[in-house]
C-alpha cells in the first residue's frame, strides 16, 4: 500500500475513531457530572479495566497480532476458502475458551462479595466486575471481526463500531437515570448493564459486513491444523507481553486505589485527554499498518516496509508533538472547561486531573511510536521481541510506581505513576526501534530526527503561545462572561492561537509531512 492510501485508510479509520472519541467525550463529561472523582467513579473505571484487559489480549493484541499476518498470508497463497475455514476454527477456539473464562470469573467475583471482611470500596468494585466481565466474550468477538474486515482492508465498519459503547451509556444515562431516581449506586449498575450490551452490538453492525466478503458464519472445531498452530505459536508470546503489559495496568488502576479512592478516577479522566488524540490518529495509523506491513513481509518486501515506517513516524511525530506540547501547557484549563459542569467534578477534580495530565502529555509521541513499531514486528511473525522488551519495561514503570507512590506527597503519587509510565514507554521504543532497523535497513533515521527537531522546535513556540493567550486572556474574559463561557473560550482562543503558530512556522520551514498530509487529505 502506497504511503498516500497509508494516510487516507488511516484518515477512514481517524475519521470514524473521532465520532467514537467526540461520543466517549461527551460519555466521560455525562459520567463526571453524575460521579466525579468519588468512590463509585473509581470503581466503576477499575472493574471497566479487567474485561478490557482481555480486549486487548484475545482481540485487539495478541490473538489480531497473530491472526492477521497468517490469514492474509493463507489469502495470498491459496484462496479465499481455505482462509475463511481458518477463520472458522480461530473464532470457535476463541469464543469457546473466553465463554469458560466468563464463567469462572463470575463465579470468582459472586465468591468474592460473600468473603467476611470485605470494605465498601472492593465491595463496590467486585458487585460491578461481576456484570461487566461476560462483556469479555463480545468485545473479543468484536475485535477478532474486526481483524478479519481489516485484512480485506475494510476499516469504516469496525472503526465505527466502538461508538455504540459510547452512544449506548450516553443513551443508559440520558434516558435511565431519572427513570431510577437520585441513587448513585443504582446508577453505577445501570451503567455495567449497559456495558455488556453495547458489547453485543459491537459484535451484531459486523456481521452484515462479513457476510459481504464470505464469511460463511460457521464454527469449526477441527483445531488440528497447521494454520492454527502457527497462529497460537505467534500468539504464545505476544500473549506473555500482553498478559504481563495488562496485568501491569491492572495493578496500576490497583495502587491507585490504595492511594486514594479518588485517584483511579483522576488518572481515568486525564488519560482519556491521552487517548483522544492518540485514537485519532496514532491507533487509526496502526490499524492500517499491520495489514499493510503483514502484505510487505507476504511479499519479502523491506524496502517498502522500511519506506512506510519512515513516513508514518513522520506525520505522527508532526502531529503529536503540538498536541502533547498543548496539553501539557494547557492541562488545567482544558479539564475544567470539559468537565466542570456544576456536577460532582469540581475544581479539586480538576487540578487533581491536571497534575496526571501534565506528566501523561508527552507520552502522546512515545505512545503513538508503538503503533508503529510493534505492528511492523508482528507483520514479520516475530512477536517474542516486542514481548521481550515489554516485560522490561513493564517491571521498569512498577519499579518507579512503587518508588514514587512511597517517596512522592499524597496527592502527587497519582502524577508520578503517570510519569513512570511515560519514562518506561519510552525506553521501550527506544529499544524497540534500535532492533527494528536491524531488520529493516532503509528507515531513514535520518529523516526522521531531522523531522523530529523540526517538530519541537515549533512546538516550544507553540506552546509559548498557547499559554501566553490562555494566562492573558481568561481574566478579560471571565469579566464579561459566565464562568463556563470564559473558560470554553479561553481554551479556544489558546488551541486556535497555538495551531496557527505551528502551522505558521511549518509552513515557514517548509516541512514536507504538511505538503504530504494536505495531498493525501485532498485526494
Amino acid at each position: 500500500m502506497k504511503d498516500s492510501k497509508v494516510i487516507r485508510s488511516a484518515g477512514v479509520v481517524g475519521s470514524f475513531t473521532l465520532l467514537s472519541r467526540g461520543l466517549g467525550m461527551l460519555r466521560d463529561i455525562i459520567i463526571a457530572y453524575h460521579f466525579g472523582t468519588s468512590l463509585l467513579a473509581s470503581a466503576f473505571f477499575v472493574a471497566f479495566t479487567i474485561p478490557n484487559l482481555f480486549r486487548r489480549l484475545f482481540g485487539e493484541g495478541a490473538l489480531s497480532a497473530a491472526f492477521i499476518p497468517v490469514f492474509i498470508e493463507t489469502r495470498t497463497k491459496q484462496s479465499d476458502k481455505v482462509a475463511w475455514e481458518l477463520a472458522a476454527k480461530v473464532v470457535t477456539l476463541t469464543a469457546t475458551l473466553l465463554t469458560s473464562i466468563a464463567i469462572i470469573g463470575v463465579i470468582l467475583f459472586s465468591v468474592a462479595l460473600i468473603l467476611p471482611g470485605i470494605s465498601e470500596k472492593w465491595q463496590t468494585t467486585f458487585g460491578l466486575s461481576r456484570i461487566m466481565f461476560p462483556y469479555v466474550i463480545a468485545i473479543c468477538m468484536a475485535a477478532l471481526s474486526m481483524a478479519v474486515l481489516n485484512s480485506f482492508k475494510h476499516f469504516s465498519t469496525s472503526a465505527f463500531a466502538p461508538s455504540l459503547l459510547n452512544l449506548i451509556l450516553i443513551a443508559a444515562m440520558l434516558v435511565v437515570f431519572p427513570l431510577i431516581g437520585n441513587d448513585p449506586s443504582a446508577r453505577a449498575m445501570v451503567l455495567a448493564w449497559a456495558v455488556l450490551i453495547a458489547g453485543i452490538a459491537q459484535v451484531a453492525i459486523q456481521l452484515p459486513a462479513l457476510k459481504r466478503f464470505g464469511c460463511p458464519f460457521k464454527f469449526s472445531s477441527r483445531w488440528n491444523d497447521p494454520s492454527v498452530r502457527k497462529i497460537l505459536l505467534l500468539m504464545g508470546p505476544a500473549a506473555l507481553g500482553m498478559a504481563v503489559t495488562q496485568f501491569n495496568v491492572l495493578i496500576d488502576r490497583l495502587l491507585a486505589m490504595w492511594i486514594g479512592d479518588w485517584a483511579p478516577a483522576a488518572m481515568f479522566y486525564s488519560e482519556r485527554m491521552i487517548y483522544f488524540p492518540l485514537g485519532i490518529i496514532a491507533t487509526a495509523m496502526g490499524t492500517v499498518l499491520l495489514p499493510t506491513f503483514s502484505l510487505h513481509a507476504a511479499k519479502g518486501d523491506h524496502s517498502s516496509m522500511g519506506e512506510t515506517i519512515t513516513s508514518s513516524m513522520r506525520h505522527i511525530i508532526f502531529i503529536m508533538v503540538p498536541a502533547a506540547f498543548g496539553l501539557l501547557v494547557l492541562a488545567p484549563n482544558i479539564l475544567a472547561a470539559i468537565f466542570e459542569w456544576d456536577g460532582q467534578f469540581n475544581a479539586e477534580s480538576t487540578l487533581l486531573s491536571s497534575r496526571a495530565l501534565m506528566f501523561y502529555a508527552p507520552g502522546l509521541i512515545v505512545f503513538s511510536a508503538a503503533k508503529v513499531f510493534v505492528p511492523a514486528f508482528y507483520a514479520m511473525q516475530d512477536t517474542k521481541t516486542p514481548v521481550r522488551i515489554g516485560i522490561y519495561t513493564v517491571l521498569l514503570n512498577l519499579i518507579m510506581n512503587i518508588i514514587f507512590i512511597l517517596t512522592l506527597p499524597e496527592y502527587w503519587k497519582h502524577a508520578g505513576m503517570a510519569l513512570s509510565t511515560v519514562v518506561a514507554e519510552a525506553i521501550g521504543m527506544i529499544a524497540l526501534g534500535r532492533l527494528l532497523s536491524r531488520r529493516i535497513e532503509n528507515i531513514e533515521w535520518s529523516q526522521i530526527r531531522r523531522s523530529s527537531l523540526r517538530c519541537l522546535g515549533s512546538g516550544i513556540l507553540m506552546a509559548a503561545a498557547a499559554w501566553a493567550v490562555a494566562h492573558y486572556a481568561h481574566p478579560i474574559l471571565n469579566t464579561y462572561l459566565s464562568a463556563k463561557l470564559a473558560q470554553l473560550a479561553t481554551v479556544g482562543l489558546a488551541v486556535l492561537s497555538g495551531s496557527l503558530t505551528y502551522f505558521i512556522l511549518s509552513l515557514g520551514l517548509k516541512a514536507p509531512e504538511l505538503r504530504e498530509i494536505k495531498s493525501a487529505i485532498r485526494s
